[in-house]
């Protein structure tokens, strides 16, 4: 945009009225040679004399309000898992220095625990290095020897001990067995008794002898009896089963047992073997797992980094998007902006631009703020784009092609606009303003 002195027809931007202010002196100029020609030879009648119009002197444009170096977006980092906020340090209006803590993630804790396992396995390789490096010692030695006794005499006292489970378990299932066969072998004679009293009692209901109760009371017996039989062969099943399960489980123990116990073993051996024996390999092997602990806890502590927010730079929070216990959506965590040092994003026609240079002064107004804010011109950007900054005037172009141009605003006036950011402001580039020395 550009002032709206009369000058401004002038401007190629303006082609429209100066376009028609020329094609009124072309009809002029045709009129008057028609009418040369009409009159003959009489004296040509002199073409009127058009004064220059005066060169622009300021250039107008819509921006925003910016804080300087853009607004930052702090994010979680990318990861497999969705990130959650465990703490918010900060709230809106904070100013924050560089490198301070503005949250932490939720994975934070087990990833400090995991950076504490790590250390923990540097300090372990380093030993074991220095174990190496020391060669053997008849105390360790000594102590490896009677650790391989320790197993055995471990493997020997479990193997006792699972096998007197196996055998009590053995004895328990055909004690249990043999008491249940008692059982019913004892339900199997009443059974036979109770079938014979039940055959009598209908026969003597038959004749007449007995009641109907009577005899049904001996059917009911009978009955009963079957069903205790059928329970008694039921639970011996059972027994058996219940058992078997136990002593398989109990002999697969033992056997496990002595696997275990000759892995122990051979172990043990061998790091024996290794103690008693210390070569240039085992020292390389010995740098290489420390080397890899190291490099573990390297990636260990880049983790926990990455789930612990700083700020970027001294800067100011503009804008809070995730509290504790949300999660971190696609606006990140929150805004940050150099509130201390603003600036403006003007949007000057393409028209216009090739006006601009750095340093030119700058004046800034709007209805938000009393008076004008001064500034200069501090960058220009090298790409022509549609506008994005709209006037509210509705019958104002809306397809516009413009330069971004940055304006720094004076420090003494900054601080009026340090909580206005996005605010749309009217700047007046003074085009024959001298860039500061």
């Amino acid at each position: 945009m550009t002032s709206p002195e009369p000058w401004k027809l002038a401007q190629p931007g303006n082609w429209t009225g100066t376009k028609g202010l020329w094609i009124a002196i072309g009809a002029i100029a045709l009129v008057g040679g028609g009418a040369f020609g009409l009159r003959g030879r009489t004296a040509p009648t002199p073409a009127p004399i058009v004064a220059p119009l005066p060169a622009p002197t300021v250039v107008t444009a819509l921006g925003q309000l910016e804080p300087a170096g853009e607004v930052i977006i702090l994010a979680a980092p990318p990861s497999g898992t969705d990130s959650r906020i465990a703490r918010l340090l900060v709230e809106e209006g904070d100013r924050l220095r560089t490198g301070q803590v503005v949250a932490i993630l939720d994975e934070a804790d087990r990833l400090a625990a995991a950076l504490e396992r790590a250390d923990r396995q540097v300090d372990s390789a380093r030993a074991a290095l220095a174990r190496v490096r020391a060669g053997a010692k008849r105390g360790e030695l000594n102590a490896q020897v009677a650790e391989i006794d320790r197993i055995r005499a471990q493997q020997s006292g479990d193997l006792v001990s699972q096998r007197a489970t196996v055998d009590r378990l053995s004895a328990e299932r055909d004690t249990q067995l043999a008491a249940q066969r008692a059982t019913l072998i004892r339900i199997e004679a009443e059974l036979a008794n109770a079938q014979i009293e039940a055959d009598r009692y209908s026969n003597l209901f038959d004749t007449g002898a007995i009641s109907a109760s009577q005899r049904d009371s001996k059917v009911t017996t009978l009955r009963a009896t079957r069903a205790q039989l059928q329970e008694a062969r039921a639970n011996l099943a059972q027994i058996d089963a219940s058992y078997r399960e136990k002593i398989v489980e109990a002999r697969a123990n033992l056997d496990r047992i002595r696997t275990t116990s000759v892995a122990q073993i051979s172990s043990a051996r061998a790091n024996l073997d290794r103690i008693a024996e210390v070569r240039p390999t085992d020292i390389q092997v010995a740098q290489a797992d420390l080397a890899a602990a190291i490099a573990a806890a390297k990636q260990a502590r880049a983790d926990l980094d990455r789930s612990i927010i700083r700020a970027p730079r001294d800067a100011q929070v503009l804008k809070i998007y995730a509290r504790p216990g949300e999660l971190v959506g696609s606006q990140g965590i929150a805004e940050l902006g150099q509130t201390q040092q603003m600036e403006v994003v003007a949007e000057v026609y393409d028209t216009d631009a090739p006006k601009i240079r750095l340093g030119q002064a700058v004046k800034i107004t709007s209805d938000a703020f009393p008076g004008e804010l001064r500034g200069r011109v501090s960058r220009q950007g090298l790409q022509v784009r549609k506008q994005t900054t709209r006037d509210v005037d509705p019958s104002a172009n809306l397809d516009e092609r413009v330069v971004e141009v940055r304006v720094q605003i004076d420090p003494a006036d900054s601080s009026i606009v340090a909580g206005l950011t996005n605010l749309q402001v009217k700047v007046a580039i003074d085009l024959q303003s001298a860039p500061p020395r």
